[in-house]
């Protein structure tokens, strides 16, 4: 399935129905006076977070979503039926705003929330809830409201404990590979990774996070360069960043300039970015120029205040004390 993590649609409410004007005419009941119905209300247009979608795919082939109008009320003082609600379902962690507006309308972070989008309009009223002792044959009903109507931008934002972050082709897919059941894109040559994935990683008998890569970052990507703009707010909810570097095709000083770069581009792109705890990961260890330049590296990124580790997706060396340090950091330790 294509991965569409924005939309912009339109919600329009159903209108309310009219009330009835009509008098109750009945052999054995001469004085039945006024009966006509309220009408009923219109359907509203709602969000509803599911679990089971990933993408906003379907949301943003359709476009307009239209809520029931209302029925008429009826005579013998029979209420009209309230039209039926529209349920758009939409993947957890879409963010729901006006076009243009800062603030949020909508923020689906748990699976099931629910949220009203549009409000259908309220049913008019029938002749019988006008009549008075004063005035017992009233001939006026209201007309049904509108429902609201307004235009919106979805965005779609992953819901993960832990970023994966770097230059193209550092490794980050392989990663995930490793230790969850995601299978993302894996080849020799950038950008391989065209759009976000999510595994979950055992962390012992009873703990796991949600670790999720995003395509790789390069120096402008804040500015629309590359890939990364496009998917650089997948990392805002994250509480951890993963920052992996690629060693084998570069010095010291090199490897240094890659995590510079990818540090900056975060901050460029948003200051909570630049804020989120990170730790390094000198990945492809297995090569011998990548552990012979590792131990300098990492008290480089040491004398930093960065915790650093030292991995190989394809021997499996470090990943079990990679995902421990993960874990404990997510945790708090």
């Amino acid at each position: 399935m294509k991965f569409i993590d924005e939309a912009h649609i339109r919600v329009e409410a159903g209108d309310g129905g009219d009330g009835c004007i009509a008098f109750l005419r009945e052999k054995f009941r001469p004085n039945g006076g006024p009966a006509g119905g309220d009408g009923g209300r219109g359907g509203d247009i709602v969000a509803c977070a599911d679990p089971g979608l990933t993408t906003l795919l379907d949301v943003s082939l359709r476009r307009v979503f239209r809520g029931e109008r209302g029925q008429d009320g009826r005579g013998k003082s029979r209420h009209g039926r309230a039209g039926t609600d529209t349920v758009i379902r939409m993947p957890v962690g879409t963010q729901v705003r006006r076009p243009g507006a800062p603030e949020l309308t909508v923020d689906l972070v748990r699976a099931g929330q629910a949220a009203v989008l549009a409000a259908g309009g309220h049913g008019g009223r029938g002749n019988a809830r006008f009549a008075t002792p004063t005035h017992q044959a009233p001939r006026q009903a209201e007309k049904g409201r509108c429902g609201q109507a307004r235009d919106l931008v979805l965005e779609l934002r992953l819901l993960a404990d832990a970023g994966l972050v770097g230059l193209p082709n550092a490794g980050k897919s392989s990663l995930l590979t490793r230790v969850s059941a995601a299978r993302p894109k894996v080849a020799d040559y950038p950008f391989t990774t065209l759009e976000p994935a999510l595994g979950v990683v055992r962390a012992g008998a009873e703990s796991s996070f949600v670790l999720a890569d995003v395509p790789g970052l390069i120096a402008g990507a804040s500015r629309g360069s590359g890939l990364g703009l496009k998917f650089l707010r997948h990392l805002s909810r994250t509480r951890l960043l993963v920052h992996l570097l690629d060693c084998s095709m570069t010095d010291q000083a090199g490897s240094l300039a890659a995590f510079e770069t990818v540090t900056a581009e975060l901050a460029a792109h948003s200051a909570g970015l630049a804020r989120k705890p990170q730790l390094a990961v000198l990945s492809k260890c297995d090569l011998r120029e990548v552990r012979e330049q590792a131990p300098a590296l990492r008290k480089a990124l040491e004398d930093r205040n960065i915790e650093v580790h030292t991995v190989s997706a394809a021997s499996g060396d470090g990943i079990e004390e990679l995902v421990a340090a993960v874990a404990r950091r997510l945790a708090g330790g």
